[in-house]
């Protein structure tokens, strides 16, 4: 079967890394054409890009090892561009040199990521038992500020959203922002590379996995026919789920087969898929999807409850980068490491935005599987 993938190296980071100490020595190696997106869409140069991927590659690999050395002082972390290494927030001072020596700049906090986490867990489950109205477009916990951030569209009021905010502030530290409504990224049917879902859907594959691919849950329903973007039968959703979560495993057969690739559109290279290190807030990040193709952004958020119409989604990660419908499902990926799958968002390419995605890791542990890598 003709495939439109080519296993190209451009893209792809070569490192080396010891755990045990945190002491990396990466060499990020990035064809041009993903140097020139970065500078597209981050406003860097051409030098400040490569310097920026080894730098991300490197905190991505402290992030676990920083986190352990914190133990329960552990109160977040995020890249931090200006300095060009991880920040984690500590909320006891003792624990400072230890983060420092496995490789990352401790910083002050209030309050405890656990701590944090819990209280938007509790609002996650008071939100199950009694729905977060429309107006509120979703919540979050926010290590920088010290508090769950609770987003709600502009000019959103009443007494229903009052209810939902007393219920939060319960659980713990709350702050509110203004922000647009999401909504997942899926489209009908149109021309383009992808799969199709009962011939009248189309999304985006996310990431190859043994036995299949994955991708966003609102896509399809477990057992949903799927086309590939040649009109052959692909496979069907063996797994799928929307809302709660947003993700689902498409098992494939009829001679279509899998392989590590990011497809690149030819804005960058075909990027290759070598694991599925967490990128920390602040990193960079790039996302392929059948619409709008190749765009790249920043990390800005992780752990975050999105309120879709449809219902609320958990445990999303936030990003900058635009999207539009029919990249749903699609890789986000930083360096070779993948990241997760395009869930949805506002905005647009034209005007820019905001997009969500599910973590791939997530959805590997809940299904079982392995990522197809190089």
């Amino acid at each position: 079967m003709r495939r439109r993938i080519a296993l190209a190296l451009g893209g792809a980071a070569v490192l080396t890394a010891s755990l045990a100490s945190a002491a990396l020595a990466p060499i990020a190696q990035a064809s041009p054409e993903l140097i020139s997106a970065m500078q597209r869409d981050l406003g860097l140069t051409a030098a400040q890009a490569s310097v920026r991927l080894t730098q991300e590659m490197t905190a991505s690999r402290v992030l676990p090892v920083a986190q352990q050395a914190a133990g329960a002082a552990f109160g977040g972390a995020w890249f931090d561009p200006a300095r060009g290494e991880l920040v984690v927030g500590v909320t006891d001072p003792a624990a400072a040199s230890a983060v420092r020596q496995a490789g990352a700049e401790p910083t002050a906090v209030a309050i405890s990521a656990a701590a944090l986490d819990a209280a938007k867990a509790e609002i996650d489950l008071s939100a199950k038992d009694r729905p977060a109205p429309a107006a509120v477009s979703g919540w979050r916990a926010d290590p920088r500020s010290g508090s769950v951030v609770v987003a709600l569209q502009p000019g959103a009021h009443g007494s229903d959203v009052d209810d939902f905010l007393a219920r939060a502030r319960k659980a713990g530290p709350v702050s509110v922002v203004t922000a647009p409504k999401a909504q997942p990224f899926a489209a009908g049917t149109v021309g383009g590379d992808p799969y199709y879902i009962n011939g009248n859907t189309r999304c985006s594959i996310g990431f190859s996995v043994q036995g299949g691919f994955v991708s966003a849950g609102h896509c399809g329903g477990t057992g949903s026919s799927v086309v590939g973007w040649d009109g052959s039968a692909m496979g069907s959703f063996a797994g799928s789920s929307f809302p709660d979560n947003d993700y689902s495993f498409i098992r494939i057969g009829n001679g279509w087969w899998t392989a590590p690739v990011v497809l690149g559109w030819g804005t960058v290279s075909d990027a290759l898929v070598r694991g599925s290190w967490v990128a920390p807030v602040g990193t960079s990040v790039c996302r392929s999807g059948s619409t709008t193709h190749w765009h790249c952004g920043t990390v800005l958020g992780h752990n975050e409850t999105i309120n879709y119409s449809q219902g609320a989604v958990h445990q999303m990660t936030r990003t900058n980068v635009c999207a539009e419908p029919g990249d749903s499902g699609g890789s986000f990926i930083t360096g070779d490491q993948a990241q997760g799958v395009t869930s949805g968002g506002w905005g647009n390419c034209g005007s820019g935005g905001e997009t969500w995605f599910q973590p791939v890791n997530e959805i590997l542990q809940r299904y079982g599987l392995s990522l197809v890598t190089a």
